[in-house]
């Protein structure tokens, strides 16, 4: 008889609290103090932005970012601090997956001419497609404990 180390669901669930382990390390490894006393990641930003072949972001940044760089800057640290402890914990699992999803595609976005700094953006977004598509909450989450998601 055949046995097997973990079903396809957990193997799921490891690629669900890797990927959350991934956005607490990218929080964990931000100079908070640059960020929000000096607005370094936002002022970094915006130079890119600027520069971008594509109109959209130029303007999307401009009308969004621009008028409230600390606070973006807090929703950028803090997103990602959520996004992590959400996935490693299991809590609101298909929020997490889907709001991790967006960020790397903005940060895709804003970055679409540097693709040496893409690889880690794009495989956190497939990791989120597969994990949301193969319902990862159900499996080794606070989502599966409390039972509202099925």
């Amino acid at each position: 008889m055949d046995t097997v180390w973990l079903t396809g669901a957990e193997w799921l669930a490891v690629l669900r609290i890797g990927l959350g382990l991934w956005w607490l390390e990218s929080w964990r490894h931000k100079d908070r103090a640059a960020w929000f006393e000096r607005g370094t990641g936002i002022a970094w930003a915006a130079e890119v932005a600027a520069k971008h072949r594509w109109r959209a972001v130029r303007s999307g940044f401009d009308a969004v970012v621009a008028p409230r760089p600390r606070v973006m800057a807090y929703v950028v640290v803090y997103a990602e601090l959520a996004l992590g402890l959400g996935l490693v914990a299991g809590l609101l699992t298909p929020v997490a997956l889907i709001g991790g999803l967006v960020l790397n595609l903005l940060y895709l976005t804003l970055m679409i001419h540097d693709w040496a700094e893409q690889g880690q953006n794009a495989m956190m977004a497939l990791i989120s497609v597969v994990a949301l598509f193969g319902m990862t909450w159900q499996t080794w989450s606070l989502d599966a404990v409390v039972g509202w998601l099925g």
